[in-house]
């Protein structure tokens, strides 16, 4: 069976950037955005046409569909060395945070890593300032970011403890995109 390394990080601090990078390098491997499968599972069963409907459905239909996207993305990492997934650790919402990777998500996904990108909570502000344009983000102050890396370091162990995987922390600082590449490339390569 092929690796499952779960990605994440805070909105603006590059996580897809840097997975997507290494995953150019990581022969045999897939980078998959957990979302996206989602999405093509309720489509599939013509209950949505946009992700944000998603969040619209009755809570069980939700947590069934990350289920199933859980279970298709096992089943991607058995045909490939591994695949690398893009998704949140946590997602912050005005009650609130919410664990990216619910038990029944961790249940199918069975990860060996789980990689958290973190960099500067000033750095990030000003990454989120800079693509305000593009992107519909949150405005959170560095003291509100860091608590979010915070909050995504301890569910992260938490899922870890569940699931034996490893926990590493990867730094995209400004400037430092192929240094945080390299990191993340042979922190997969000696799992």
């Amino acid at each position: 069976m092929g690796k499952v390394v779960i990605a994440t990080g805070v909105p603006g601090v590059g996580a897809t950037t840097v997975t997507k990078r290494a995953v150019e390098e990581l022969e045999g491997f897939e980078h998959v955005n957990y979302g996206d499968v989602m999405l093509e599972i309720a489509r599939e069963e013509g209950l949505v046409e946009h992700r944000d409907e998603i969040r619209k459905l009755p809570a069980e239909k939700q947590r069934e569909i990350q289920r199933l996207a859980a279970r298709r993305i096992a089943e991607m990492a058995e045909e490939r060395e591994g695949v690398v997934v893009d998704t949140h650790c946590t997602i912050k919402t005005p009650a609130g945070y919410l664990p990216g990777l619910p038990e029944w998500v961790l249940e199918e996904l069975d990860p060996d890593m789980i990689v958290l990108i973190e960099a500067d909570p000033d750095e990030i502000m000003m990454r989120r300032i800079k693509d305000a344009e593009e992107r519909q983000r949150d405005y959170d102050r560095a003291h509100e970011i860091e608590e979010h890396q915070e909050v995504n370091r301890m569910a992260a162990f938490a899922y870890a403890a569940k699931t034996g995987a490893t926990v590493k922390i990867i730094e995209n600082h400004d400037g430092e995109l192929d240094r945080a590449v390299r990191e993340f490339v042979e922190s997969v390569r000696s799992l």
